[in-house]
């Protein structure tokens, strides 16, 4: 079976990957070819014989800078066939649910790994490289974050978790988070499972846990409990 959904990844630490990526559910279809890695060190593209790959910062400040010629080197090495080019960066568009569809969906992607202070923005303005965010923080390089998009992506392949409804009901998938979740044993220190989940009824579980998920939702996230009242995709900007 050939690899049908394929990421690269172009980073100065090659040796980080596949790492979590390459176990459990995501390993096996890595070995079975459900999905492809590719892993470049953008250090090859390095400058002068210590394969330089960064610079001080115009008009000063702390840190380096990923120079713009090294990293389009780096980029201009990897067939594109398709592929976003994506720079895991705090000052992207938030990830979300429906960015990772949509790439689920495509041929692959290309992912680029900053490291110390950024990237020279000429380099993400020439090659149109698109800027995503996990979230409002910051991590000392792209590589987990990589990681992330990879393995939030990889798992909506058909065939990577094996039953598509595993999916349908999760946080984000209608628009709201996920409702609780209880198994075995019926009492754990006193706190026993609903009754209601106990009594086979579908129609009532189904009403139960669809209010469950409102509940958290109007309690957690406010700002998708207001799209949700109102009817509308809570992704509609799909972090693009």
């Amino acid at each position: 079976m050939s690899s049908s959904w394929s990421a690269t990844v172009l980073t100065l630490f090659p040796e980080m990957f596949p790492g979590p990526l390459g176990i459990s559910l995501l390993g096996k279809a890595l070995a079975n070819d459900l999905w492809s890695l590719d892993v470049r060190d953008i250090r090859e593209h390095g400058l002068g014989k210590h394969r330089a790959v960064d610079d001080s910062p115009s008009g000063g400040g702390p840190g380096m800078v990923l120079r713009a010629d090294v990293a389009a080197a780096a980029i201009d090495a990897v067939p594109r066939n398709d592929c976003p080019l994506i720079y895991l960066s705090p000052r992207g568009a938030p990830l979300t649910q429906a960015r990772v569809r949509d790439l689920s969906a495509g041929p692959g992607a290309i992912l680029f790994c900053g490291r110390f202070e950024g990237l020279d923005q000429r380099v993400i303005e020439a090659r149109g490289i698109e800027e995503v965010s996990l979230g409002d923080f910051v991590l000392a390089g792209g590589e987990i974050a990589a990681m992330a998009l990879i393995e939030a992506t990889v798992r909506l392949i058909p065939g990577v978790l094996g039953t598509h409804a595993s999916t349908e009901e999760e946080s984000f998938a209608a628009g709201l988070l996920e409702y609780p979740h209880f198994t075995r044993p019926q009492d754990f220190e006193g706190r026993t499972i609903p009754e209601v989940l106990n009594n086979g009824n579908h129609k009532e579980i189904a009403e139960f846990r669809r209010r469950q998920a409102e509940a958290l939702t109007q309690a957690r996230r406010p700002d998708l409990w207001n799209h949700y009242e109102k009817g509308l995709s809570p992704f509609e900007k799909k972090g693009r």
